[in-house]
């Protein structure tokens, strides 16, 4: 199978190409790039897919899978990856696999956790739960819960004040993300054990391929999932309006 997968949802922008036989001992190859950015992912984006392509070895026809992140995160970077999503999967006639970028971050952290099982600031932590927290400014945070085995989701993608996210479901709390720091100082508020990590995670495509390998592509157009409308509004009061339906 050959999957391409591709992120730009937050401050970074990443694609990746695994190509792999699940019924043969071959290694897995995959060729991936993260670069981390605050703007310029749509420029950059098309670039680094022909990139990790042409690094995998691997032609558009060749393609089994395309994996895209559809949020939350920012609404440009979120219309960015899932828009070239759309325009190679018609282009190609491949499967297109939707993955919350939260998802893939969990992902990643649960193979931190499980690199550094008896790490200080995990102690006493026993039984916890996995939550992603990144910051979604405004007090708010784009929250996930998950099990701490991996991308296993307890919750839906929320996006709530720091403290609502800290009173999710019970027990001790392994926070990671940009938010984390908010969002375990508002769980020591409540009286929960909570500890953050990770501040600077962010989605990885080379991980997304990986889940990707695992999930069924659906049946519809992929959609991104904005948590918050856009920010942009329609003018109003001025010489010529803009139309509204």
């Amino acid at each position: 199978m050959n999957i391409l997968a591709f992120d730009t949802c937050f401050a970074a922008c990443s694609a990746a190409a695994l190509s792999f036989d699940p019924g043969a001992s071959a290694p897995d190859r995959l060729h991936g790039l993260f670069e981390p950015m605050a703007t310029g992912h749509a420029e950059r984006l098309v670039a680094m897919i022909g990139e990790v392509m042409v690094g995998a070895g691997l032609a558009f026809a060749d393609l089994d899978r395309i994996a895209v992140t559809n949020g939350p995160g920012s609404f440009t970077g979120t219309r960015i990856s899932v828009a070239a999503a759309r325009a190679l999967a018609l282009s190609f006639s491949v499967d297109v696999v939707a993955v919350s970028s939260l998802a893939v971050m969990a992902e990643q952290a649960a193979r931190y956790l499980a690199s550094e099982p008896n790490a200080t600031h995990l102690s006493g932590l026993n039984g916890a739960s996995l939550l992603i927290a990144v910051d979604a400014r405004r007090g708010e945070v784009y929250a996930q819960q998950f099990r701490t085995s991996g991308a296993d989701p307890i919750t839906a993608p929320l996006l709530l004040p720091a403290r609502d996210a800290a009173a999710l479901g019970d027990g001790p709390l392994i926070v990671a993300g940009s938010g984390a720091e908010a969002v375990v100082e508002a769980a020591n508020i409540l009286g929960r054990r909570a500890a953050a990590h990770l501040p600077g995670l962010l989605p990885d495509a080379r991980v997304m391929c990986h889940l990707a390998a695992t999930m069924q592509p659906g049946s519809g157009v992929v959609k991104p999932l904005y948590l918050r409308p856009a920010d942009a509004k329609p003018q109003t009061g001025k010489t010529i309006e803009r139309a509204t339906t």
